[in-house]
């Protein structure tokens, strides 16, 4: 701890700039990424349209009332183009920040407009590293240089240490509770080490290299646990050790990163992890590393020009000591026993909008079974052909592939709702938009599909049958050439047709 109050302000100039340049460039991808999906998901004829929802709730309250509610520019129109725009510009804002242009102005930029898509986006936008994101872009304003380019300078000013600070804490906040929630979970697979011999094959959108690690032997996979238990429990705590500990631990919660990234595919979401570990590494090793034309202009750290912006610096201090505060708290109360007090909950509903102070836990119990749901359409009531999804399982033969960075938000929520139980399910109603989509050969969402089995035109009646999947065994893919075994279990909706414009069930 001592070393955080004496190290020198500028040890971690060059790492900022690499930091925020990935950043940027995440951002990037997490604009291009959902535009490419945007008008399907929640678009006018999406699944879930963001416009009649925004609509009834602006009809009841003022708009700046509603924007500390739910903070969203689409309360000024959530037309498709509008969407679109949205997406746009938030990745003219990433790559702003990529080329070291306004930076700060730019991560208020994109953090403003993903934190507009975040609150519209419904269960489409609610995974834990869209949260992340926008922590990290909130907490990334703070610690960016300000000025139009600050490299011309010739010597940037130092970044604050309590912003560089906070970083620290959100890796390591991150990684603890990751760590935590599976043990306190109380879930068999992670106290006895067995969870890898489940997670390639239930895991939400394979890749092809999943079915390989699957096979490995089962000590190997019980000391992958272990290993995994060690980098999230023990490796963040060597950020109280030194420069020396933060460079082991930087490596160390890395290299975790870029094991799940090449078995599995979750989106940004490595990307982003990895990315937080820049700022546990000193220039001492980034000058080394990095060409002497980059770091020239960098590597400086113009204290005094931190000095003579006193209030800025002040003002940055202030909101950098009540978000650390806060987000310290927040983990404090996810562990706390009996949850947390009323306190604490008050305080949260009044910065939950902003979804910029989060607690995390990924896969608190690991799922052990893969139930996928199949859909198919007919027009004639006798003749059943199957829609194709783009990256979730479906054909046995067909091998599963790499998607990430992207994420396709439609085949992440299929996995969800097939765990769900069945479409009458609360977390399911989403569902049932879609199937109501798919009857009218809705082009958009369809769109988001691999195949469409009716070419535009509207079938009669749909339904969903929910199968059980597993990756085949070396002999079974040897013999058959397939990759995945299923079996059919149940009907998850029943058949469904659309009568004077309502969804009702179908009977043959």
């Amino acid at each position: 701890m001592h070393d955080w109050l004496t190290a020198p302000a500028d040890r971690y100039a060059v790492a900022r700039a690499v930091f925020l340049r990935a950043l940027g460039a995440i951002f990037v991808i997490a604009f291009v990424s959902f535009a490419v999906q945007v008008k399907g998901l929640i678009g006018q004829q999406g699944i879930l349209p963001a416009a009649p929802w925004l609509a009834a709730a602006r009809a009841e309250r003022s708009v700046w009332g509603l924007m500390l509610e739910l903070p969203t520019v689409f309360w000024f129109g959530a037309s498709d183009a509008a969407l679109i725009a949205v997406c746009a510009l938030g990745a003219v804002f990433g790559a702003l920040v990529m080329a070291g242009i306004a930076p700060r102005v730019s991560l208020v930029g994109a953090w403003a407009l993903y934190l507009s898509l975040v609150n519209v986006g419904m269960p489409f936008m609610a995974y834990q590293w869209d949260m992340l994101l926008l922590e990290s872009g909130l907490l990334g304003a703070l610690l960016a240089p300000s000025g139009l380019w600050p490299e011309w300078r010739g010597s940037v000013p130092a970044p604050p240490r309590w912003a560089v600070v906070l970083f620290w804490l959100l890796l390591f906040k991150l990684m603890v509770l990751s760590g935590l929630v599976k043990l306190l979970s109380g879930d068999p697979t992670w106290r006895n080490f067995t969870a890898l011999e489940y997670h390639y094959w239930t895991q939400p959108l394979p890749s092809w290299t999943s079915w390989w690690a699957n096979r490995l032997p089962a000590w190997v996979q019980r000391a992958c646990v272990a290993a995994m238990f060690a980098l999230e429990l023990g490796a963040p705590f060597l950020v109280f050790a030194g420069v020396r500990g933060r460079r082991f631990a930087a490596a160390g919660m890395a290299l975790l990163q870029l094991t799940i990234l090449v078995t599995g595919n979750y989106g940004y979401f490595n990307y982003l992890t990895a990315s937080l570990a820049i700022l546990w590494v000193d220039d001492a090793v980034w000058t080394r590393v990095l060409p002497r034309s980059i770091v020239a202009p960098l590597g400086g750290g113009d204290l005094q020009a931190v000095r003579r912006a006193r209030w800025r610096r002040e003002l940055g201090l202030a909101v950098g000591m009540v978000l650390g505060l806060l987000s310290g708290a927040q983990m404090v109360w996810r562990l706390w026993p009996g949850g947390a007090p009323a306190v604490a909950e008050a305080v949260d509903r009044v910065f939950a909008p902003f979804r910029s102070i989060n607690d995390y836990g990924l896969f608190a119990v690991m799922t052990t079974t893969r139930p996928e749901i199949h859909i198919e359409g007919t027009r004639d009531g006798r003749h059943w052909e199957p829609y194709a999804f783009r990256w979730k399982p479906g054909d046995p033969a067909r091998a599963p592939t790499f998607v990430a960075p992207h994420q396709p938000r439609l085949d992440w929520q299929m996995w969800f709702a097939a765990l769900g139980g069945d479409c009458r399910a609360p977390g399911n109603r989403w569902y049932l938009a879609f199937i109501r989509r798919l009857l009218e050969a809705d082009p958009e969402v369809l769109g988001l599909m691999e195949r469409d089995p009716f070419q535009g035109e509207r079938p009669q009646r749909i339904r969903s049958t929910l199968y059980q999947y597993r990756f085949a065994t070396a002999e079974e893919r040897a013999a058959d050439g397939v990759v995945w075994v299923r079996r059919k279990e149940r009907t998850f909706c029943p058949d469904l047709a659309l009568r004077g414009g309502s969804l009702v069930p179908s009977k043959p």
